[in-house]
């Protein structure tokens, strides 16, 4: 059966204070045990976070990482150095690392062999943009995507990753897929991955939804035959909100 999960990426958003303030109120009004649930707070909060969530089932996510485990790369933090701080998950080729920082799909293959490496498991982001799905272009793109960022894995290195479908057009902006789009998408990265490792792998993958996912619509596409949770932006930034999102399947 596959892992149901609930990732909040907070983005560069919120202070360490006022991070420690979410924190304190989401333990205490406490998420879903059945799900698994993961915060993905800026790098500045994670030794905190590390120490708040040591008693919980709450796990931590880092939003990105090097390719590299060391060296002459001012301003970036490695996976090595990332999981001596408690990360278990990190979160990879974001449409926002990819429309403002240039990453694309083969970079980011690199990052994932690397996270695999050190035992910690990738979310990796995948999307189209409004043009290239009016355009009739979604499926080729995302194809693509998920091709040249995880083909290079063999079956075992793939089981232990996570995928994470965010049309680019739905994120912050309100708009969100139509479960009939979302499932359709959802089940198109499924069939791509059975098509090259077979269906057992294919049906043992989390697939996660990320786009203006919130209380309000979260029952409805978690409810989706291929949707296996969300990738959750602003909602995850209220405990309340948060905490809905975790029994919302």
């Amino acid at each position: 059966m596959r892992e149901k999960i609930v990732a909040g990426n907070w983005k560069m958003n919120l202070d360490l204070n006022e991070g420690k303030e979410l924190i304190i109120d989401i333990v205490d009004k406490g998420v879903n045990a059945n799900v698994t649930s993961i915060i993905s707070p800026p790098f500045t909060h994670l030794q905190t976070f590390k120490t708040m969530l040591s008693h919980t089932n709450i796990a931590l996510a880092a939003q990105n990482c090097h390719q590299q485990d060391e060296g002459a790369f001012t301003g970036e933090v490695s996976v090595k150095m990332l999981k001596s701080v408690g990360v278990q998950y990190i979160i990879l080729g974001h449409s926002e690392r990819r429309e403002y920082f240039q990453e694309d799909s083969l970079s980011i293959s690199f990052k994932v062999n690397n996270v695999l490496k050190h035992g910690l498991k990738p979310i990796y982001c995948c999307g189209e943009t409004l043009a290239q799905r009016q355009d009739g272009e979604h499926f080729e793109t995302i194809r693509l995507q998920i091709e040249q960022g995880l083909f290079q894995l063999n079956e075992l290195e793939l089981i232990n990753c996570i995928i994470a479908y965010e049309p680019v057009w739905a994120i912050g902006t309100g708009e969100t897929a139509s479960p009939e789009q979302a499932q359709e998408m959802h089940a198109f990265i499924r069939n791509t991955i059975a098509n090259r490792y077979g269906e057992i792998t294919a049906n043992n993958i989390s697939i996660l939804y990320g786009g203006s996912v919130k209380p309000s619509n979260a029952n409805e596409l978690f409810a989706c035959s291929d949707i296996d949770g969300g990738l959750i932006g602003g909602a995850s930034l209220d405990a309340d909100s948060f905490i809905a999102l975790t029994n919302s399947f």
